[in-house]
């Protein structure tokens, strides 16, 4: 039988509704969600770890890197299949690519949550765990990188988004669909990753920040912004990679003072390029130095930057790693 490695951490999956305080707060550990999901033992031993009942909005960057280092010792273990996170999903978009990029093994890395507490009809979190697990101990899915499983779909950490705030089937990969599903407890892969963005590091840039240019937007915000010494920028620009004149030259004199700038697309899918050329156009941002992120949208871009300055990646080291990495 596989042994799979989980990481519990909180988050919906774990919460229970609590009248005094009027909502969902964290009350289960990893033992309470493990006996609640009948069946797992059938699929996989499983090897816990608790590391407490963080919501997921609550995130920092050194939490995240702790659990990936809980992460890389328990896949360097000759006798774990594979690991899987359960968190809360406010951040999965974030933190499994933040997983995918530090992932070195070829074995199975799984991220996994709950749209519903435990208190809820349709709790979904006994069934997306066990989901989580079956694709951990799959062979089908080595040397795919870190992949988030809810509702029966498997996706990809580079392209996911958490696309609703409440619907069950929130998580969608907009710009080149799942790479598979579970079905009826057998994990079917439709597509495979061949190539993926990599790093190496054990800490992140910090602070980098994320703008979003709208209406009327120009560049006061970002000066405003520099005052706390931003190591790095990245800007969510109208469609294809278009801002007002005004946001370009903040950021032309960002890049003049050595600070990374990033460019993409507000969009929940597609990418920016180089198709305008006029004033704020995108063509006229990649001529001022701006680094393109592929497909990333703006938070996945951040942590690509972020942990890409941890790095110490020079210039042409970041635009190597925010771009995409190939065809699928």
């Amino acid at each position: 039988m596989s042994r799979v490695a989980i990481v519990f951490t909180g988050g919906t999956i774990s919460m229970r509704l609590d009248p005094e305080a009027g909502g969902n707060v964290p009350a289960l550990d990893g033992a309470a969600i493990v006996a609640a999901t009948p069946g797992l033992a059938e699929v996989a031993e499983i090897v816990p770890l608790d590391r407490g009942l963080t919501p997921a909005s609550h995130f920092t960057f050194k939490q995240l890197f702790a659990i990936a280092a809980d992460l890389r010792a328990a896949l360097e273990d000759p006798t774990i299949d594979g690991a899987v996170v359960v968190q809360g999903t406010d951040t999965i978009d974030e933190t499994a690519f933040f997983f995918d990029l530090l992932h070195e093994s070829p074995k199975p890395l799984v991220v996994t949550g709950a749209m519903r507490s435990a208190s809820e009809t349709g709790y979904d979190g006994p069934g997306n765990l066990l989901d989580a697990v079956r694709c951990a101990a799959a062979p089908a899915l080595a040397d795919q990188g870190c992949l988030v499983v809810l509702a029966g779909s498997i996706h990809p950490a580079d392209d996911v988004l958490k696309m609703h705030a409440s619907s069950i089937t929130t998580f969608q990969s907009p710009n080149l669909g799942p790479i598979g599903h579970v079905e009826r407890g057998r994990v079917v892969v439709a597509r495979r990753r061949t190539a993926r963005r990599r790093v190496t590091t054990d800490r992140a840039g910090e602070p980098v920040l994320l703008l979003t240019a709208v209406v009327a937007s120009d560049g006061a915000l970002l000066e405003a912004a520099r005052a706390l010494d931003p190591v790095g920028v990245v800007i969510e620009a109208t469609g294809a990679g278009n801002t007002n004149p005004g946001l370009l030259e903040a950021c032309r004199r960002a890049m003049d003072d050595g600070i990374p700038v990033v460019l993409t697309t507000r969009t929940p899918s597609g990418r920016a390029g180089t198709g305008y050329a006029f004033p704020g156009g995108g063509a006229t941002w990649a001529q001022a130095g701006a680094i393109l992120a592929g497909y990333l949208g703006g938070p996945k871009a951040r942590i690509a930057l972020a942990l890409g300055i941890g790095a110490g990646l020079d210039s042409a080291g970041l635009r190597a790693l925010l771009a995409d990495p190939g065809p699928p």
